[in-house]
Parts: structure tokens; C-alpha cells; sequence
């Protein structure tokens, strides 16, 4: 009886011990070979991925003092703005309501709408309201003279923000247009300021200037 009891101790006691050893065993490996990949899952994405991927979505981004009028959401934000064709994108940004009358009034929606890889720039209200309402309205009603102001704004391909450094472009009209300036800061023509550029359609890119471009005579 004795010794029976006796192997009944040491047989618990070696049940015991073992899942203690097995865990232990375990609990090592575990944690170092966990250790390792979530060292490596981490260092992937924040060296590779996250940091490339916001500097590439800032380089790409809007920019100018005008941007900020831009609603936050909805058809007429710049996420909006990338899903529709240029006229219709520019109908859903209330700062160019003139401009889309505009263009409603020389016929251009379908143009514009239809045309692949385009730069237009794009003037403001407050860039219609600087010229003379007298000569404004007598433009508006004259679908020759105001079809070639308006194709004077586009260009037939799609200009990124590095290209306007020191350029010349044809414009739709025939006639060439000229943009210079860096950074974030750009003039078309001597004259016009981008206000917010490098607005993205899904046919165009839309540089929004503060005045009217006029094509030489």
C-alpha cells in the first residue's frame, strides 16, 4: 500500500510539473519570435508604406489661399469635384457659378465634359466682377466672342503644378497662354493668380485663377 501511494504522489506530481515546463517552453519561444514580427510588421508599413504614402498625397494635393472656400464634402469638395467631368465638377463649386453660366451660354458643357486630359483655368466670380457688368453682359450674349474667351482658359493636356514654372502652352482658342512661378505660388499671363491650384476632375486639371484671361485680337 505503501509504495502503491507513493507512485500515486510521484506520478501527480510529474503531471504537474509538466504542463509548467511545456509553458514555460512555450512562453519563450512565443515571445521572441512575436517580438520579432511585430518589430518587422511595424518597421514595414512606417519606413515603406505610410511615410511614401503621405508624402505622395501631399505633393499632390490642392493648395492656394482659395482652397479653403472649397466645401468640405459633398459634390462640390475637391473629392467630389475628382469624380465628375470638368463642367459638371465646376457646376457643384459655387465660386464658379459665373463661369458655368458662362459656358452654358456658348455651348461648351458637352465640349468640356467630353474632352480627355485637360488643364482649365478657371476664374472666379469675383474674377468675372471685375469687368464692367455693361461689357460682361454684352460678352455673355455674344456665343463668338465668349466660345473664344472661354477655349482661351484650356489647354489640351493636363499641366501638374511643375510644369507652370516657366511655360507656354496652345490653348483651345489657337493662341498660347504663358505661366510662370514656383511652389505654390503661380501667374498666368503676367496678369491672373492661381488661387487655388491643382484641382483634380476626372477629366481635367482646374487651376483657379482671380481674373479673366483675354486672347490677343
Amino acid at each position: 500500500m505503501i509504495t502503491r501511494s507513493r507512485r500515486i504522489v510521484v506520478t501527480l506530481a510529474a503531471a504537474a510539473v509538466l504542463p509548467l515546463a511545456l509553458s514555460a517552453c512555450s512562453d519563450n519561444g512565443g515571445d521572441s519570435s512575436g517580438a520579432d514580427a511585430s518589430t518587422n510588421a511595424s518597421a514595414t508599413p512606417s519606413d515603406d508604406g505610410m511615410g511614401d504614402t503621405g508624402s505622395a498625397a501631399s505633393a499632390d494635393a490642392p493648395f492656394g489661399p482659395a482652397c479653403a472656400t472649397v466645401p468640405k464634402d459633398g459634390a462640390g469638395s475637391f473629392d467630389g469635384m475628382a469624380q465628375d467631368p470638368v463642367a459638371t465638377a465646376a457646376s457643384n463649386n459655387p465660386a464658379l457659378s459665373t463661369l458655368v453660366t458662362a459656358v452654358k451660354k456658348a455651348g461648351l458643357v458637352d465640349t468640356l465634359n467630353n474632352a480627355e486630359n485637360i488643364t482649365v483655368f478657371a476664374p472666379t466670380n469675383d474674377a468675372f466682377a471685375k469687368i464692367p457688368k455693361a461689357t460682361l453682359d454684352k460678352v455673355l450674349n455674344d456665343k463668338a466672342q465668349l466660345t473664344k474667351i472661354l477655349t482661351y482658359h484650356v489647354v489640351g493636356q493636363k499641366l501638374a503644378p511643375k510644369d507652370l514654372d516657366n511655360g507656354s502652352f496652345d490653348t483651345l482658342e489657337k493662341s498660347k497662354l504663358t505661366t510662370s512661378g514656383s511652389g505654390e505660388s503661380y501667374t498666368v499671363n503676367d496678369s491672373a493668380k492661381v488661387v487655388c491650384g491643382n484641382v483634380k476632375t476626372a477629366n481635367a486639371n482646374v487651376y483657379i485663377i482671380d481674373s479673366v484671361l483675354m486672347p490677343t485680337a
